[in-house]
């Protein structure tokens, strides 16, 4: 589920519609939150389908750890890629703000982190812009997102949490907050078992 300050607007052909903050999210909000209604298709499940729905599937799902593709029933299907995204994926199948964001700003991800099947060419316009985002992203910046995550967490507990009433194991993310070094690397996220197995400080 989708934080309730969000709207989708439209941007423009090349990118097509948005999400964006309706109110200032401070950093160290949950965002994002996988909830009971997002739909998780195995492999065999979505390469069942065929035409049209396959490929709404293939643009609108991210595939988790399991190698499950979760099609969200909400607007976070929208929420575009940026380079130097203000949303982050956590161990805790939540997104966090890793910076304030203000009114009116679009909520971007970081693509690299879905365990894409193909490349994909990068429209953000960022200085920092990669240019096309890669499968093996993850093997030179999940040190960078882990950092980024870490520094957020402790503002979890400060901020107002209109999802926490989602959270699976509120006191998980409650010690998490208190250590945040000992916060697993987003790389458990990961379907290949060579870079799930690699971590960048923390536990599993």
């Amino acid at each position: 589920m989708l934080h309730p300050a969000t709207e989708l607007r439209t941007i423009d052909p090349a990118i097509g519609a948005g999400v964006f903050a309706t109110q200032d999210l401070p950093r160290g909000t949950i965002v994002w939150i996988r909830d009971a209604l997002d739909r998780a298709f195995s492999p065999q499940q979505l390469a069942a389908f065929s035409g049209p729905m396959r490929d709404s599937l293939l643009k609108y799902t991210y595939v988790d750890g399991s190698g499950y593709s979760i099609f969200c029933w909400d607007l976070s299907k929208y929420v575009n890629h940026h380079c130097e995204a203000n949303l982050l994926s956590t161990p805790f199948e939540l997104e966090l703000a890793v910076r304030d964001i203000a009114a009116g700003e679009q909520l971007t991800d970081d693509y690299g982190s879905f365990n894409i099947a193909q490349p994909l060419t990068c429209l953000c316009g960022s200085p920092r812009c990669r240019g096309t985002i890669q499968r093996d992203d993850p093997q030179r910046l999940a040190p960078e997102w882990d950092a980024k995550v870490r520094a957020a967490f402790p503002d979890l507990l400060r901020v107002e949490q209109p999802l926490w009433s989602l959270v699976v194991d509120p006191e998980r993310l409650e010690r998490a907050a208190r250590d945040p070094e000992a916060i697993p690397s987003v790389l458990v996220n990961y379907v290949d078992p060579e870079l799930r197995g690699r971590r960048y400080g923390g536990d599993r």
